[in-house]
């Protein structure tokens, strides 16, 4: 059994992957071009915003957006304990300080009530300045941003919306990556829409952001790549990348509604004796994860070693909260007081497999494990 099915999506799809590959090879053009071009496209209406630029990776993306609102040296970031590592990573790349924020037991998003908490401590403490929030949309669930947007203009932060996770989903008909100032995503083959190799993107309404990034992400390019007028980054999305997205772009919203079939039979299964995701009314997940949560880490190791011996494979997202992280031992501010429920949820998650292609029998399978029904 496969944690995320990306061998039978290709081999369901192999001529039209492999035709746009192989046009690709043919133009002998690999960085950029009208491939690119198509995918910014299309994302960008897909989305319901003015500018989608493509760059190299999910984590590029981020790092551009703080670059493009001149985040840095002096400047607080509020973001979740409970994400990837690269959501803060960025923080710190532009001389900002990370402000680990707790998040809702339910959702495992952002906390609004922990995010007000924390901005109020650290104007208290006066060391730093609130400049800016990082939501993210957790396993495919877009954040609370009604109740976080609130928070933002009250105190007049910037807000990020880190859609990595959470492209394709959306609140009522609003898509995930159209809810922050600036949003970004990634196209990390495991994503909801994956490439095969390392990709993101930066969406924005904002005319003045845009053209930045634009600059950012080619050295800090001017007129052309060789007048060079700012630092920046090499990030560029490559061709056959953006080929392999238009194909996959074609099938992705039927693949996210039967990722929600997949997650609705999970849920009828498991809900009795296991506590399953919570999906907030009028939101719709892309499902980059389906993850449940034991009562402790003692049942959760039995309930792995349980699947191992079936073959069946699973994942902790995540073991460690942020502020615990070794890398932000010198350079976070102020969080020690307000991840406790971040501590609990990493002490007893478990992502369980969940795709497109899964088999209803073998949710039936797992289920039965989990309950001690099978062994």
């Amino acid at each position: 059994m496969e944690f995320r099915d990306l061998k039978t999506q290709y081999l369901q799809n192999k001529e039209a992957i492999d035709s746009a590959i192989q046009n690709v090879l043919l133009s002998g053009h690999f960085i950029g071009g009208e491939p690119v071009q198509q995918l910014e496209e299309k994302l960008a209406d897909y989305v319901g915003v003015k500018h989608c630029i493509t760059c190299a990776n999910g984590t590029d993306a981020l790092q551009l957006s703080l670059m493009a609102w001149n985040i840095g040296e002096g400047d607080a970031v509020f973001v979740p304990d409970f994400t990837f590592f690269s959501t803060a990573e960025v923080i710190p790349l532009v001389k900002a300080t990370p402000v680990f924020v707790d998040i809702d037991k339910d959702t495992f998003n952002l906390s609004a009530e922990s995010l007000e908490k924390a901005i109020q401590n650290v104007l208290k403490n006066g060391k730093i300045t609130p400049k800016a929030v990082i939501a993210v949309d957790l396993f495919g669930q877009p954040a609370d941003f009604a109740e976080i947007r609130k928070i933002t203009e009250k105190y007049k932060l910037l807000l990020l919306e880190d859609g990595a996770q959470g492209f394709g989903g959306r609140i009522k008909s609003k898509r995930a990556c159209s809810f922050g100032d600036i949003a970004t995503t990634s196209f990390f083959p495991a994503k909801p829409l994956g490439c095969y190799g390392d990709g993101g993107a930066v969406f924005t309404d904002n005319d003045e952001w845009a053209e930045l990034i634009q600059s950012y992400k080619v050295h800090g390019k001017g007129a052309d790549k060789y007048d060079n007028v700012r630092i920046g980054l090499n990030s560029r999305l490559d061709a056959i990348q953006a080929a392999v997205l238009l194909v996959k772009f074609k099938f992705f919203d039927r693949e996210i509604a039967l990722c929600n079939q997949v997650a609705e039979q999970y849920t009828d299964q498991l809900n009795s004796f296991i506590k399953a995701p919570v999906i907030r009314k009028d939101m719709i997940s892309s499902w980059a994860q389906y993850t449940i949560c034991f009562q402790n880490n003692k049942d959760r190791e039995r309930a792995i070693r349980n699947l191992k011996q079936n073959g069946i494979p699973s994942a902790i997202y995540y073991q460690r909260p942020m502020h615990l992280q070794k890398a932000f031992s010198s350079c976070a501010e102020g969080s020690e007081f307000q991840c406790k429920v971040t501590e609990s949820i990493c002490s007893c998650c478990l992502s369980l497999p969940m795709h497109a292609y899964m088999d209803m029998d073998d949710i039936t399978i797992i289920s039965q494990i989990l309950n001690g029904e099978r062994k």
